[in-house]
C-alpha cells in the first residue's frame, strides 16, 4: 500500500492518504479503544499515538504532546506495510 503523509494546520496531526480504501466510512478511535480493524489497531498500539480519524482512503494520526514525528513516522509506515 502506497501512503503519502501530509502536514495539517495542527502540529500534532498528520494526514496519511493511501492509494486504496482503508476504511469503509468514517472511523474515530483513541488510545485504549477496541477495534478489529487491522490498520487502526496497529496505529493505536504505537507508543506516542493518541488518536486516529479515518475515512475511505485516508487516516489522520494525532500524536501525544511529548511524542516526536521523527520517531513515529517509521512506525506508522510499518503499520501500513504490515497490513498489506
Amino acid at each position: 500500500m502506497e501512503v503519502q503523509a501530509q502536514s495539517t494546520p495542527n502540529p500534532n496531526a498528520v494526514k496519511f492518504t493511501a492509494d486504496q480504501v482503508i476504511f469503509d466510512g468514517s472511523t474515530s478511535l483513541k488510545k485504549g479503544d477496541e477495534t478489529d480493524h487491522p490498520i487502526a489497531k496497529a496505529l493505536l498500539q504505537i507508543e506516542g499515538v493518541d488518536n486516529i480519524f479515518g475515512y475511505n482512503d485516508f487516516v489522520t494520526v494525532n500524536k501525544t504532546m511529548d511524542a516526536e514525528w521523527d520517531d513515529l513516522m517509521p512506525k506508522i509506515q510499518q503499520a501500513f506495510d504490515d497490513k498489506e
